[in-house]
């Protein structure tokens, strides 16, 4: 398992954050722009991530787990999990965004996953120069009304200056836009 997370670590690159969270001002990245990420590449390394929801010394837990499919899991036991305690008494919508919240950072400490903010600025010829949030440009491509417009969407989003998990995300809302486009 650790060469397969070793090539893992060598092809994830930083994840942008490109949620809002109004309350304090600041971008995080949710629980689903993670799994677009990693998942494509634990499943190309044939790796699986479960968080299944646990007692662990009569407390609820989440574990976070990657497993080896092709490792014997009876003479090795797990390899790479996480346990996280969650907090007691709190109503079911509480628990569910804790959980959620619990699910994005064990994921992010037990894969060791860096963070980039999308509105960093970039230095282009000598200026600095704000990129278009993954999200904004997500927005226009979904907007695009015709062929020749995603046409035009898909050549300016992946040539802007994004990094490789941002173009494959933008690629993939390319894809899906054409699907509809050819139906």
């Amino acid at each position: 398992m650790s060469q397969k997370l070793l090539k893992f670590q060598r092809r994830v690159e930083a994840i942008s954050k490109i949620k809002e969270n109004p309350y304090f001002k600041s971008k995080y990245f949710d629980i689903n722009s993670i799994l677009e990420v990693i998942k494509p590449i634990l499943n190309e390394l044939e790796l699986i991530l479960i968080q299944p929801l646990t007692i662990v010394d009569g407390k609820n837990a989440l574990k976070t787990i990657i497993l080896d499919p092709e490792q014997d899991l009876t003479k090795a036991g797990v390899d790479l999990q996480s346990i996280i305690f969650l907090p007691d008494n709190i109503d079911p919508q509480k628990m569910g965004a804790a959980i959620t919240y619990y699910r994005r950072y064990a994921i992010q400490s037990l894969l060791c996953l860096q963070a980039e903010d999308d509105d960093a600025k970039s230095i282009v010829h000598g200026k600095e120069k704000q990129l278009p949030t993954v999200a904004s440009v997500i927005n226009k491509i979904k907007a695009c009304k015709t062929k020749e417009d995603l046409v035009k969407a898909n050549k300016w989003a992946t040539t802007i200056g994004y990094n490789k998990n941002q173009v494959n995300v933008i690629t993939r809302v390319i894809e899906e836009k054409e699907k509809e486009f050819n139906q």
